[in-house]
């Protein structure tokens, strides 16, 4: 009897050993994973706090001067009619062209934050205009509904698709491509070109190099929690692949009517 419960504890403190020792050995790779994320989240935040510092700017140093100044040129008008109201056809021509050119940088402004295409149009119309043009043909799919997807997944998806096609354009135009989106609980997102492939792509699950654009392909997926990866296709091309959770914290959703419209679903 004791040589039994002498062997079972042996077994025991053995498993234990075990247990600890693989734990000891995944630490490692826990403490990478951590760092990877931490370096991640730094990233992130240092581009949405670039970004704010150049709207501010461009509000501050451009459009809010334009506005001044517009409106000392509406006084200077408002005189110039009272006395002498000849010299107004100028002056009114003069004021509408740099009102345009306030609108314009508005229009800029706005686009910065929210592509236009995706209120006009929808998510798919809008990915079916930027692949106009890309390479020899671009098929784009949505397998599901794009309706009453968050504004934040919505925006993450299309640029990460607009980068992913601009690629294309500058290094597969002789190629074909397709654009496949679906979802369940994430959405998924995947960009597959017959082109020639990343350069310098080491084959059979090799690491490739960094390719124009990866990193803020990473960081748009990474804003809203998921994540995006760019490989070269065994049978030639590169497949750029993304998931995107649907359940985005702090972020109201795109109503049905305007995700859903323009594109074929």
């Amino acid at each position: 009897m004791r040589s039994v419960v002498a062997h079972a504890a042996g077994l025991a403190g053995a498993f234990a050993a075990g247990a600890v020792t693989a734990h000891l050995a995944s630490l490692p790779r826990h403490l990478r994973l951590a760092a990877d994320l931490q370096r991640s989240r730094e990233r992130i935040l240092a581009t949405r706090e670039e970004e704010r510092r150049r709207l501010r700017r461009d509000l501050h140093d451009g459009l809010g001067p334009t506005l001044a100044s517009l409106a000392m040129s509406l006084d200077a008008a408002r005189i110039t009619l009272a006395g002498e109201p000849e010299r107004m056809e100028p002056l009114l021509a003069e004021l509408r062209d740099r009102v345009a050119e306030a609108v314009g940088e508005i229009r800029d402004l706005a686009h910065g934050l929210r592509p236009p295409a995706l209120d006009d149009l929808g998510l798919v119309a809008a990915i079916e205009s930027v692949a106009e043009g890309c390479c020899e043909r671009v098929d784009v799919r949505f397998d599901g509904s794009p309706a009453e997807l968050p504004a934040a997944v919505e925006v993450a998806a299309f640029r990460i698709v607009e980068e992913a096609l601009g690629n294309v354009r500058r290094h597969a135009r002789e190629s074909t491509a397709m654009v496949l989106l679906s979802r369940d609980t994430e959405l998924h997102v995947m960009v597959a070109d017959s082109g020639p492939g990343l350069p310098d792509a080491a084959r059979n699950g090799g690491q490739a190099r960094p390719w124009g654009g990866l990193a803020t392909m990473r960081e748009y997926a990474a804003e809203v929690g998921g994540s995006c990866a760019i490989t070269s296709r065994a049978s030639g091309g590169t497949l750029v692949t993304a998931r995107l959770p649907l359940s985005v914290p702090g972020y109201h959703r795109a109503t049905a009517g305007r995700a859903g419209k323009g594109g074929r679903t």
